[in-house]
């Protein structure tokens, strides 16, 4: 396998808040020309699970591969631990998207990769997948896009006592059955959904998206199930594929700590790196 080099970035987030720190992957000695910006989900972050090895992969395939944390994903100064809960609390969709905006201003620029690139792909987990959706449908920058296990809306996951308690300025907790944590999401996350509904809508952008997009889904996630995968691509223009990956769940049965991938991560790995090769040539 080829060496590589990966360097850290920092970017300071446009509301003042805590900074967007990732880092970037290329194969030792090739200046790419396209990049690739992969986005975690709802209590994940860059060095869980298969995001590291995904990087190398698409490193290997020749890519920049950039990862990162959004500032307000829990995570404490060691980049490792949700020790940062009172961060979390503040995370919304709006501030996620316009993190991935800001990644995306520093890869098109060329300030944290090797050369500016020609071509840039943007991919995302769960609720970082809607996320890339929303940021894609109105950003020309992106080349490509690929999804997988993408939420397909919003308003529906959630219990009406949670967003009663949201109304009523209080706080729901969520557990990360990987920690046993109890982790806080505030009234914000509610209010900036009700301010912002047209440009939350997920099933909407993807109406808007004309770029080749790959949505990838397991025929078992028990977290967001195949059906919303299903709408996505119902929602989306020509240019989408959909790959159900069968006795796939959230993570294509992938775990962290990681501990190597399972055939269903290989199958939507192998497929995603083979979209963005065709896509950002």
């Amino acid at each position: 396998m080829p060496a590589f080099t990966r360097t850290d970035f920092e970017i300071r987030a446009a509301d003042g808040g805590p900074p967007i720190r990732g880092d970037v992957r290329v194969r030792a000695g090739l200046r790419p020309t396209a990049a690739v910006v992969i986005c975690h989900g709802f209590k994940g972050f860059r060095g869980a699970n298969f995001f590291p090895n995904l990087a190398r992969a698409a490193a290997q395939r020749g890519f920049a591969a950039v990862t990162f944390d959004f500032s307000r994903n829990g995570l404490g100064d060691d980049g490792v631990d949700f020790s940062a809960l009172d961060r979390f609390a503040q995370q919304t969709h709006s501030r996620n998207v316009a993190e991935i905006r800001a990644v995306l201003d520093a890869v098109s620029s060329g300030t944290i990769l090797p050369r500016t690139p020609r071509r840039i792909g943007l991919m995302g987990h769960s609720r970082g997948g809607g996320e890339a959706v929303l940021a894609a449908a109105d950003d020309p920058r992106v080349d490509a896009l690929a999804t997988w296990a993408a939420i397909g809306d919003v308003a529906s996951r959630w219990k009406p006592e949670q967003i009663a308690t949201w109304r009523a300025g209080g706080t729901v907790e969520v557990e990360n059955t990987r920690t046993r944590q109890m982790m806080p999401v505030g009234p914000a996350y509610w209010a900036d959904w009700e301010q912002n509904q047209q440009r939350l809508d997920i099933p909407a952008a993807a109406a808007r998206l004309s770029i080749p997009w790959l949505i990838v889904h397991g025929d078992a996630d028990a977290t967001v199930t195949v059906e919303e995968g299903h709408a996505l691509f119902d929602a989306a223009g020509d240019e989408a594929e959909l790959l159900v990956v069968e006795g796939g769940d959230h993570t294509f049965g992938s775990k962290h700590p990681y501990a190597g991938a399972t055939p269903e991560l290989r199958t939507a790995a192998d497929a995603t790196l083979e979209w963005f090769s065709t896509h950002l040539a």
